[in-house]
């Protein structure tokens, strides 16, 4: 199984980390309120609790954080992130639900990538999850899907395992400036909530035909 640290105390950090316990996992959580963060690993069954800023214990690193701090984070981490595989789970999306706050042609993993240390390598994943989704698991006989990118098949298939540990489908979607389609999957799926949907009670997944 793998070493994980999930830096974010939100509900998508405590949907993975408790799935990941569940799955044989080690998990540490890390936040800037580390009593807040304290609290968080005490309704989690075997998970730590790591220090802001500090080097992460776990070999994969969840930023499970707002995009719009996701860069910072990794470059306060700096050096701290060698050899790291950092799984960005962020959507970029802008305030008004119409496009997205990175660059044309980027995407939230990209910049990511940008501000991360040579050596480390990012891959998108869990961006088509609601949290209480992946905090409940497959529904109905039908398994969750997660769609990866990056450009590091070593990081990908780790990271394909960790999702395997969760009772999920991994997906491999091809490199890192796939995660631009990724992040259009995810705005989708607000603009579903918000037009014909009206919940987020529901998840989007591939079914094999024939």
């Amino acid at each position: 199984m793998s070493s994980i640290s999930i830096v974010g105390l939100g509900n998508m950090a405590r949907a993975l980390a408790g799935r990941a316990l569940v799955g044989g996992n080690a998990v540490e959580i890390i936040g800037r309120d580390r009593a807040k963060a304290k609290e968080v690993a005490a309704t989690l069954d075997g998970a730590t609790v790591g220090t802001a800023g500090s080097a992460p214990a776990g070999d994969i690193v969840v930023l499970a954080v707002p995009y719009v701090g996701a860069a910072a984070v990794v470059r306060e981490y700096g050096d701290a992130l060698r050899g790291k595989v950092i799984v960005d789970i962020t959507n970029p999306v802008a305030p008004d639900l119409q496009g997205f706050v990175v660059p044309a042609g980027s995407s939230g993993a990209q910049e990511i990538a940008g501000a991360a240390p040579a050596d480390a390598h990012v891959v998108k994943a869990f961006n088509t999850l609601f949290s209480h989704i992946l905090a409940a698991g497959p529904a109905e006989g039908r398994p969750l899907d997660v769609f990866i990118a990056g450009d590091d098949a070593q990081a990908k298939a780790r990271v394909s395992a960790f999702v395997e540990s969760l009772g999920l489908r991994s997906w491999d979607t091809g490199e890192l400036s796939m995660a631009r389609a990724l992040e259009n999957v995810g705005l989708l799926e607000l603009g579903l909530m918000n037009h014909s949907v009206k919940h987020t009670n529901f998840s989007l997944g591939i079914t094999l035909l024939g």
